[in-house]
């Protein structure tokens, strides 16, 4: 009866021989599915670490292309013209490989590039170089062309598209020494009633966005619509219509955009007065050899005599003797004689000081006979016909003070035709005659608008004219700025600074950098340049980029 009540009980209860299979099933896919996990959780931790080293990396890859121009400024002219020039030179300063590797999304380069920039200002494209600061206005010598002409300062401000009165008199007040407001202008008293209440600087900006604390400038006037400071317009930072005509960044044309200004006014807002500004520019004090130029004012007379008989002639060293002594000027018909003719008494101390090196072309002078009883008239040692056989070399080895550098000329050269027509002493016709003649890279041995001298040799203006505008303009500085980019050439990484470099020394100095990594890469990577890909995957462009020499 007991084995009958068993079998029936075991017959009666439910079967379960398949629920541990399925506990142990379930058991094991939540280990799978840990380990997957764990597994992804890893390799994006690779994935970040990998990204995070390859940023460092790309910093290192600018400071790469940071000793690059370092090293290529540090060259003579004729080498650095030998070598493509530092204008736009796509053979040195584009995609230059440092982090070769056999996986092309890990080759690592640089490329230093400058904005193309158009006569007018207007962003037309991007080029391979560097940009010479003395194309920019220095705010900082604002305060000296006052001194050299009435409202110089003012009359260089009001170049900048959208520069009014108020404003550019405020900018002077803010540099000047005193607390006299100029007629437009905004002092102490001002700036204490506002809230919070700050004083003037009254000396010289340390940095160009300073200009944000005086009344009147605003972060659209000083930046423009560059957001990105990559020194051409982007489709978002452009309004619809002006995106769909935007010309395309590798190409010459200008970029059409929504006008930032009124149209009948020089210039464009595109890069913010920023654009137009500078800090840093100044000209080494030195001939085309690197040597320091004679210094024509020197008291020294008996040293300056001979050294301007070596470096020029005899006439020429007697000349700019008498002519120091303080004789005067011969402004008849009579013939004269050269001066290399008459004896020079060289302990006779200088009286006057030139003011111009081009105080000296067609000049004539009396001096009074050696024998007694006269005067002596001497012949122009530099006549103005014939100027073209002797300029280079009279620009090139004198000047009118000791100074190493020289600061805050404009580039005529490559300066934009708001800002020539800002210069004080100049008329348009001047500037459209510069415009029509200028070579844009003029720093080569062959050239002949190495100084601002070729004005009267080219027949734009007059040696009055040029005389005017002088002390205002030279032909080409010595302190550049670039933005020098690291990246990896599959997207990766990348790192962005911008640059000012000084060429017054042996060894090129940094005395700016910026890092603008926050902004972004900049550029496409087609404008970068690639060093053994086919841009053409990328960008749809023809043909392979060139192959160049790893850094080592």
């Amino acid at each position: 009866m007991n084995s009958l009540s068993t079998i029936r009980f075991r017959q009666g209860r439910p079967r379960r021989r398949g629920i541990v299979l399925l506990i142990v099933l379930v058991a094991l896919m939540v280990l799978i599915l840990s380990a997957y996990t764990y597994t992804e959780l890893m390799r994006t931790h690779y994935i970040a670490a990998d990204l995070g080293g390859r940023q460092v990396q790309s910093r290192f890859l600018v400071d790469a292309g940071v000793e690059a121009t370092r090293l290529f400024l540090m060259q003579t002219p004729g080498v650095q013209e030998e070598s493509g020039g530092h204008f736009n030179n796509p053979m040195y300063f584009q995609a230059r490989n440092v982090l070769p590797d056999v996986d092309p999304e890990r080759i690592g380069s640089f490329t230093v590039l400058a904005p193309l920039v158009d006569e007018m200002g207007n962003l037309a494209a991007v080029r391979y170089g560097l940009e010479d600061e003395s194309n920019r206005l220095n705010l900082n010598i604002l305060v000296i062309a006052d001194d050299l002409v009435a409202d110089g300062g003012r009359t260089l401000l009001s170049a900048l598209p959208g520069m009014t009165d108020d404003v550019a008199d405020a900018i002077l007040d803010w540099i000047d020494e005193d607390d006299e407001p100029r007629d437009f202008g905004a002092e102490y008293d001002y700036y204490q009633s506002l809230d919070p209440p700050y004083a003037p600087k009254n000396g010289p900006l340390d940095t160009v966005e300073e200009l944000l604390l005086i009344r009147g400038v605003t972060p659209q006037l000083l930046f423009g619509q560059d957001v990105n400071r990559n020194g051409m317009l982007d489709a978002h930072e452009v309004g619809p219509q002006s995106a769909a005509s935007m010309a395309d960044p590798l190409g010459g044309v200008s970029a059409a955009t929504t006008p930032a200004v009124d149209p009948i006014m020089e210039g464009s807002l595109d890069r913010g007065w920023s654009g137009y500004l500078t800090l840093y520019g100044q000209e080494l004090n030195a001939n085309q050899a690197g040597e320091q130029r004679l210094d024509l004012n020197s008291e020294d007379l008996e040293t300056l005599h001979a050294d301007l008989a070596d470096t020029f002639s005899p006439e020429v060293a007697n000349f700019v003797i008498f002519y120091r002594q303080g004789n005067d000027e011969y402004d008849g018909q009579d013939q004269g004689v050269p001066a290399s003719t008459v004896a020079v008494d060289l302990t006779i101390a200088a009286e006057r000081s030139i003011s111009q090196v081009l105080d000296l072309i067609d000049a004539r002078l009396e001096v009074p006979s050696p024998e007694g009883g006269g005067m002596i008239i001497l012949n122009p040692p530099f006549p103005l016909i014939g100027m073209g056989a002797y300029i280079d070399h009279l620009m090139d080895n004198a000047t009118i003070n000791s100074n190493e550098t020289i600061p805050g000329r404009l580039n005529v050269n490559q300066a934009p035709r708001s800002l020539l027509l800002g210069v004080p002493g100049i008329r348009e016709e001047i500037v459209e005659a510069i415009l029509s003649n200028r070579e844009m890279n003029n720093r080569t041995d062959n050239s002949t608008q190495k100084h601002e001298a070729w004005l009267l040799t080219y027949l734009c203006c007059s040696l009055q004219d040029l005389k005017a505008i002088q002390p205002f303009i030279c032909a080409g500085g010595d302190v550049f700025r670039a933005q020098v980019i690291g990246y990896f050439e599959g997207g990766s990484a990348s790192s962005r600074v911008e640059i000012v470099i000084e060429r017054t020394t042996a060894t090129p100095r940094i005395i700016s950098w910026r890092d603008l990594s926050h902004l972004g890469r900049g550029y496409p990577l087609e404008v970068l340049g690639l060093t053994y890909q086919d841009p053409g995957a990328l960008s749809g462009g023809v043909g392979p980029a060139p192959v160049r020499p790893a850094i080592q």
